[in-house]
């Protein structure tokens, strides 16, 4: 470890200690199954899917809803670089969401500030019913009191995709059961381009998704090259 990266981690384990900063929370706690949407290319919709369930999707991964018949999920994680970055998965997911519209937007890391933000999202014209942004010392704890891992984000196998902090949120929430689809440790790709760019966090991905599996927490996938893959139990329909 460089002195740099040990430099950050000192100064963000001691602000986590001194800021004892509590996880992101739901306006409500969760009474019904969470399906949680992923844009990794294969993506399934969940045995007995209606309009109990709560849908939360990630960055670009409304599509998949919108195929789905459902004219906007009821919450968003985005991550902050997807409103203005120029990267090829930046530009698509933008594309893929320009007219539409979600419950509560979760923006993650975003530092401009909320004028700002709303600024970034008005300009491809992604509409929101509540805004709110999370911060890093946000997510560590929720990593950290949901599945006991405390991690300083130093690189990028040291965090967890938003797909699992959305996971991680709606257990944090009181969610019943929470089914993944379109969430794998093991793709490349994104369902909303064909550029097969990779995807980070896998290792750590598969370690949560394990850990909190082996904890006893109701978390479940809709699809079944993951269930074999990583071993949750696939989401057959009911709790």
């Amino acid at each position: 470890m460089s002195f740099t990266e040990t430099k950050t981690r000192i100064y963000r384990l001691a602000k986590y200690t001194l800021l004892r900063p509590d996880p992101p929370l739901a306006p409500a706690r969760f009474d019904a199954p969470v399906v949680v949407v992923g844009s990794a290319p294969v993506s399934n919709k969940p045995a007995g899917f209606d309009g109990r369930f709560r849908v939360i999707t990630v960055n670009g991964a409304q599509m998949v809803t919108t195929s789905w018949g459902l004219e906007a999920p009821h919450m968003t994680f985005m991550m902050f670089n997807q409103v203005r970055g120029t990267t090829t998965n930046a530009v698509e997911v933008r594309r893929v969401l320009q007219g539409q519209r979600t419950g509560l937007l979760y923006v993650l890391l975003w530092r401009e500030g909320l004028a700002a933000l709303r600024d970034g999202l008005r300009a491809f014209d992604y509409r929101y019913d509540d805004l709110r942004i999370v911060d890093r010392y946000q997510r560590m704890a929720l990593l950290d009191r949901v599945c006991g891992f405390k991690s300083v984000e130093l690189d990028a196998e040291s965090k967890c995709s938003n797909g699992i902090n959305a996971a991680l949120f709606a257990l944090y929430n009181g969610a019943p059961a929470v089914i993944l689809t379109g969430i794998s440790p093991q793709a490349d790709g994104h369902a909303y381009n064909t550029e097969n760019l990779p995807r980070f966090h896998k290792d750590m991905d598969r370690k949560v998704l394990q850990t909190l599996y082996g904890k006893g927490y109701p978390i479940f996938t809709a699809d079944e090259d993951v269930a074999a893959a990583v071993g949750l139990p696939l989401w057959r329909g009911g709790i």
